[in-house]
């Protein structure tokens, strides 16, 4: 049996060049930690944190710029929670979000588990390009 070892980088090298952005060394860091993983959630701080104790020296604007550039490249989602909580989703296919408040956390809802009704018509010469449902979620009251 042939056994193939990839380069460190090479999945994020990739994944970075197909999406147009030229692969510098923040850029190959943080996709690393972002893509390596699976299907995540982060937000920009905890990322951050994830690349200091992982010997990435970047500043937390570079982790920001970064995300930015992700989304812009279609690497990512972003999802606003509200105004004070941006997370950065590593799934980008069709889905909502269940968003746990005392957590702070986000879980997945398949595309299919959501239905919506009805949708106002876009404004004139624009189209609508997605919908998000964020299902907010707390703990039943005791009793």
């Amino acid at each position: 049996m042939l056994v193939t070892q990839e380069r460190p980088y090479a999945q994020t090298l990739t994944r970075l060049r197909e999406a147009g952005l030229r692969p510098t060394r923040q850029r190959l860091a943080l996709g690393r930690i972002l893509f390596d993983g699976g299907d995540r959630h982060v937000t920009a701080e905890a990322l951050h944190e994830e690349a200091q104790k992982a010997g990435v020296s970047v500043s937390l604007a570079t982790v920001y710029n970064t995300l930015h550039q992700f989304t812009g490249a279609g690497l990512l989602r972003e999802v606003v929670v509200d105004s004070a909580r941006t997370y950065f989703d590593t799934n980008i296919d069709d889905h909502h979000h269940f968003f746990i408040e005392k957590d702070g956390a986000l879980m997945d809802i398949a595309g299919t588990d959501v239905t919506i009704g009805k949708l106002p018509a876009a404004p004139e010469g624009m189209d609508i390009a997605r919908v998000d449902v964020i299902v907010r979620l707390h703990d039943r009251p005791k009793g």
